[in-house]
């Protein structure tokens, strides 16, 4: 009796709390918290991490250092505070862990904690933010790399002014062929190069100069002599931005060695600990839209070049030395983010499917991993919540060590992202997606559905947290997401169904699973909405072009016309080599029929427009195109626009609270149910 009364008073708890969560909110962005770029102590007994959370003062993100044993104890911070401190790396020994920092105002430097007395070191003034962070393996220096700015030159000369006269700013000259880049803006002149500065301080020295930036991750050689990078060191770099070497260059003397020469991007070195041995990544261009990264190993002189991961169909992200004879490599496949250990001779070992979630916004593949002395520790993530550390020991299965988000999460309802496939109307291909229902769902009612479509468009969505996902379902929409035709993480050959044909039949793919949808019983027909960002954005643009079965549309930070796209983005040198087979100049209806511009004249669908206006991957000019286009048409519209936004609109917690609102407030406008949202999503009574 005393049994069954206690399985009562449980299952009534438990029921309690399920009642008492409330829908996800708007505010709850700010609370949301990720774990990033773990790192393993040499000993294999100690993780250090970046814990990012959201600032509502500051509307950034802010980044600490935190510190947590591998059994998940004595989890505490190690840089703590409203200042950011990112890029922990252990020294050799374990004693110390270099960091970066702008916590005293100004540029980011370089620091160095001793672990025992808590003592902080800055190492060096530096003009510039040091990236790619390396030990020395005598833990006596460390490498980095840091931009070095140019004085160019200017092209004419104006006459002295009038003492006190106020003329108008200088005029701007460009001349290079990458002036500005998405959320870094009008470019400075100038290249990164590699330094090696002493770990108790002192004066950087610089190892690699010319005209060629060296910016990749840095690998030293176990003796201390060398360094490897990547770097494009070619004549034609500028305009073949695809392209890389594998580089060595000697500390003592600043020689280099060029290591690989094939045609096409060879990067991410990591040296064997015993030395004999390179590993890295990348492929053979071929000039496709999308090719397959491969993790390779060579000997040290470059000899020797192995495809480890040949096998294999699908893009390795990353890899990392386990022992002389094994890498771990991390590889997406059907929306999953895989950890592995692959042997030299191609024998691959799946370890665990669930890295993911360092992404608030949408639910991409993501994550990362760190490993030593056998023990991996990597980021963790799930539908129902952003990522978390978790470890994997040599002998054992994996655990997650964190739980960041249970203060916030325990208490609003967070779907479950529910797995659904069906066959493309095109070509009867399986196609993935998920489903994530609303709040107090009733699979007896109808209700309306969002299709949200991702970017890319070579890129994957899984089942993972998306704080815009949860947003549209707590205001009550069922939302599909999938990875139609051109999605990664299916293969080489998926992936480039698309090349040089898109958008085309992503679009029947997307429309198949609307219908699958439907199917479930639970989808009001009559209620269907579309939205998508950048490439999803272009997808959503040609689907209210070739259909009006959706009440209302958002388009976010499109392309609408693709000659003016390739000529304003910036990275343009890449967009007309690999997405079309010719410039816009020389095959012009190319590019006219795959804009979703040509086909404004099919539009009936009340579409909005949403971008960045500092979007300069997707220029907000795009989206003026299409709004006047509309507007000519007489199609109702609006656009919204972000101020100071670059293509990642997301990246302050107040713009993806904006973003996902005015996409909220466009769609009540059109949505007909009598069970409208009572504004849960909004936060507002």
């Amino acid at each position: 009796m005393r049994i069954f009364a206690s399985f009562a008073l449980s299952f009534t708890l438990a029921v309690s709390a399920a009642v008492a969560q409330e829908p996800f909110k708007n505010i709850d962005v700010f609370e949301l918290e990720m774990a990033t770029d773990p790192q393993v102590s040499p000993d294999g007994r100690m993780i250090a991490y970046v814990r990012r959370s959201n600032d509502i003062m500051t509307d950034r993100m802010r980044s600490n250092i935190w510190t947590l044993s591998v059994d998940g104890g004595d989890h505490r911070p190690l840089l703590s505070g409203r200042d950011n401190f990112s890029s922990p790396r252990w020294s050799p020994s374990g004693d110390r862990i270099a960091y970066v920092t702008g916590a005293e105002g100004g540029t980011p430097h370089l620091y160095v904690r001793w672990l025992a007395s808590g003592q902080t070191a800055l190492l060096t003034n530096l003009a510039e933010a040091p990236g790619s962070i390396a030990w020395a393996p005598d833990g006596r220096s460390l490498a980095f790399t840091m931009f070095v700015e140019d004085k160019p030159k200017p092209l004419a000369s104006p006459p002295p002014k009038p003492e006190g006269a106020k003329w108008a700013e200088p005029v701007k000259v460009i001349d290079q062929v990458g002036y500005r880049a998405d959320g870094a803006g009008y470019l400075r002149e100038g290249f990164s190069h590699v330094f090696v500065v002493p770990a108790d301080g002192g004066t950087p020295r610089q190892l690699t100069s010319d005209d060629f930036d060296h910016d990749g991750s840095l690998s030293w050689t176990p003796d201390g002599s060398a360094i490897l990078f990547a770097a494009n060191r070619n004549d034609d770099w500028a305009l073949d931005p695809v392209e890389s070497d594998i580089w060595s260059v000697n500390v003592a003397d600043k020689s280099k060695t060029q290591l690989t020469d094939r045609d096409g991007p060879d990067f991410s070195p990591r040296i064997s600990p015993n030395g004999e041995r390179i590993a890295y990544r990348g492929f053979d261009d071929k000039r496709m839209g999308y090719h397959t990264t491969r993790a390779y190993v060579m000997n040290r002189d470059g000899s020797g070049r192995v495809a480890v991961t040949g096998g294999l169909d699908r893009s390795i992200d990353a890899v990392e030395w386990d022992g002389d004879e094994a890498l771990i490599v991390q590889y997406d496949d059907q929306g999953r983010t895989y950890l592995a250990r692959a042997t030299l001779d191609g024998q691959i070992t799946p370890l665990v499917r669930d890295v993911g979630g360092t992404t608030f916004g949408r639910p991409y593949t993501s994550g990362g991993f760190s490993t030593a002395n056998g023990v991996i520790a990597y980021t963790s993530g799930r539908d129902t919540r952003p990522s978390d550390i978790a470890v994997l020991p040599r002998d054992g299965r994996a655990l997650r060590m964190t739980r960041l988000n249970d203060d916030i999460l325990r208490d609003r309802h967070i779907g479950d992202a529910e797995r659904i496939t069906w066959k493309s109307s095109e070509d009867g291909r399986d196609i993935e997606g998920w489903i994530v229902k609303p709040p107090n769902f009733d699979a007896s009612k109808k209700y309306p559905l969002i299709l949200e479509i991702h970017g890319g468009p070579f890129a994957a969505y899984g089942p993972l947290f998306s704080a815009e996902v949860q947003l549209f379902a707590a205001a009550g929409y069922v939302v599909l997401y999938a990875n139609p035709r051109g999605s990664t993480s299916y293969g080489n050959a998926f992936a480039n169904l698309i090349h040089h044909a898109y958008p085309g039949n992503d679009y029947d793919d997307l429309m198949s699973g609307i219908d699958a949808a439907i199917a479930t019983g639970y989808v009001d027909n009559d209620n269907l909405f579309v939205t998508g960002g950048s490439g999803g954005g272009v997808l959503t643009a040609w689907i209210v072009g070739n259909t009006d079965r959706f009440k209302a549309a958002v388009v976010a930070k499109p392309v609408i016309n693709w000659t003016s796209f390739s000529l304003t983005a910036d990275a343009y040198p890449f967009f007309y080599k690999y997405w079309f087979d010719k410039p816009p100049w020389e095959d012009p209806m190319a590019y006219w029929r795959r804009s979703p511009l040509s086909l404004v004249g099919n539009v009936s669908t009340p579409t909005m427009l949403l971008t960045g206006e500092a979007d300069y991957r997707t220029p907000i000019s795009e989206s003026e195109q299409y709004y006047q286009a509309l507007k000519l048409r007489g199609i109702d519209t609006a656009m919204v626009r972000v101020p100071e936004a670059p293509h990642f609109i997301a990246g302050r917690p107040s713009n993806l609270i904006a973003k996902v609102d005015n996409i909220l407030a466009w769609f009540a406008r059109y949505r007909t149910d009598d069970e409208a949202s009572d504004g849960a999503a909004t936060g507002g009574e």
